[in-house]
């Protein structure tokens, strides 16, 4: 076991889902594919343009603070952070320092020091040859920074924090945060000490997966252990992710705020954001939805499994289904883990989208889910079931009949079948008369092939140790 303590801070910015950008009336659209599309001579710099800021992206923002329970500012202000990339048009970035809009407030247990918004900048895609390409659809979207306080001490933490930072702006409606487009991204500060005082702060860039997150925090806690049990000494500095070798890498040395020159913007007026009523703590508490612990809290209490929980707190789509379709129709927790098992593993593994899950609304699934309930199908019967109805619709009885699903109910007709079996197999039977228990599947998979998967399995077993039991065959 290490005698290090690692100490990380995570800073997460996230892209809202606007209708405009940040400062301007360009389109805030991340599926543009032509460059340069969206841009206007706000978001380009061109001189005597002035911003104006976005209501709606301030009021995502606060809706994120009265959500983790933060503190919202009442004045608030913007700053201009000045540095100079090719991807930044004004040479400077729109950014908030002293007033941010959200200050303190918890997230998966884990404490937040700030969050504010800023606005994006271009986007920025290297040639093969010696040269470089800049697209300005992303340059001025709105963006939100959340810092947290260096207070979580192991990958698994943050990776799991940003995770749920991920679910709660999808809750909200504030941001797809999909990683793997940029739309939201992952910087982690990280440094290790023998003792309560924190050590060097090294900061790892271009994390894009909640997997990745975790990789380069591992692999640089044991980067910087190993460079001071040699006497070296750690470097403040920016490092990047590799995702192919699994390495961090040195990009350059860690700016201070002080080296921003952060000052007010005077272009844009300062806010009293107790005065805008629709921005008041009541307001946006009672514009919040259902949050993601309180979704997790309820499909628990349901009876489902921790990873069926996670998994519809990730999918909307599906969760909307589980919700309208099957929690609030059915009372029986067994029934609901029933449905729950068939809707993410057959019909969510058969990649079924909203047009198939339609197939499937209004009292069809639960219709399904009473034919397995009731012993009418087989489990296999009701994967194929599903298959259909995803494929065509129409009524799961009627299906059932048509497609030969219904299991066999007579009993003379199974008790027919139970002999057939047991005088074709008499070795087997033999098995079982010797006390051999197990041999009674090989019965069952031959009824089933017998009946073409319309037999009972608990009836014919019942019947076939019936007749063992009173001799006969």
């Amino acid at each position: 076991m290490s005698e290090y303590t690692p100490t990380i801070g995570l800073e997460i910015h996230a892209e809202l889902k606007t209708q405009t950008k940040m400062f301007c009336d360009s389109l805030n659209d991340p599926n543009e594919t032509r460059p340069n599309i969206n841009v206007c001579p706000v978001c380009m710099a061109h001189p005597g343009t002035l911003p104006v800021v976005n209501k709606e992206a301030v009021k995502q923002v606060l809706r994120v603070g009265t959500a983790i329970q933060g503190r919202l500012a009442d004045y608030t202000e913007f700053d201009r952070k000045n540095y100079f990339y090719p991807d930044l048009p004004k040479g400077y970035q729109i950014s908030q320092y002293a007033f941010p809009l959200i200050s303190g407030g918890v997230l998966n247990g884990v404490s937040i020091t700030r969050i504010h918004l800023e606005e994006d900048a271009a986007r920025t895609q290297h040639g093969s040859g010696n040269f470089s390409l800049i697209d300005f659809n992303r340059a001025g979207l709105p963006l939100m920074e959340l810092v947290t306080e260096p207070c979580i001490h192991d990958a698994k933490t943050a990776s799991a924090f940003a995770s749920e930072l991920q679910r709660l702006l999808r809750a909200l409606g504030a941001g797809d945060a999909n990683m793997e487009q940029g739309q939201m991204r992952v910087e982690a500060n990280i440094s290790i000490s023998k003792d309560s005082t924190l050590g060097t702060k090294v900061e790892v860039k271009n994390l894009n997966s909640f997997k990745s997150v975790e990789k380069a925090i591992a692999f640089e806690l044991v980067r910087q252990e190993e460079l001071l049990e040699r006497g070296e000494r750690i470097v403040q500095e920016t490092r990047g992710w590799d995702d192919v070798k699994n390495i961090t890498f040195s990009q350059r040395i860690k700016e201070d705020s002080q080296q921003y020159r952060y000052f007010p913007d005077p272009d844009i007026p300062k806010f009293h954001l107790s005065r805008i009523p629709e921005f008041s703590h009541d307001a946006l508490k009672a514009s919040l939805p259902e949050l993601p612990w309180e979704r997790r809290a309820r499909y628990l209490s349901l009876g489902l499994k921790p990873d069926d929980a996670e998994t519809l707190l990730m999918d909307d789509v599906y969760a909307l289904f589980f919700d309208t379709q099957l929690s609030s129709v059915l009372t029986d927790r067994t029934d609901i883990q029933f449905g729950i098992n068939y809707l993410l593993t057959d019909i969510r593994g058969a990649s079924a989208g909203v047009q198939e899950l339609a197939r499937l609304q209004g009292t069809v699934f639960i219709e399904v889910i009473k034919l397995l309930r009731s012993g009418d199908i087989s489990s296999r019967g009701g994967k194929d079931l599903i298959a259909i109805l995803l494929k065509e619709g129409g009524s799961p009885k009627e299906l059932a009949k048509k497609h030969g699903l219904l299991q066999m109910k007579d009993t003379e007709a199974i008790s027919k079948i139970a002999d057939e079996v047991m005088t074709e197999n008499p070795q087997v039977v033999a098995d079982l008369k010797a006390g051999k228990l197990g041999a009674v599947k090989f019965l069952l998979g031959a009824g089933m092939k017998k009946s073409k998967g319309s037999v009972n399995p608990t009836e014919l077993e019942k019947i076939i140790l019936e007749k063992l039991a009173g001799g006969s065959n």
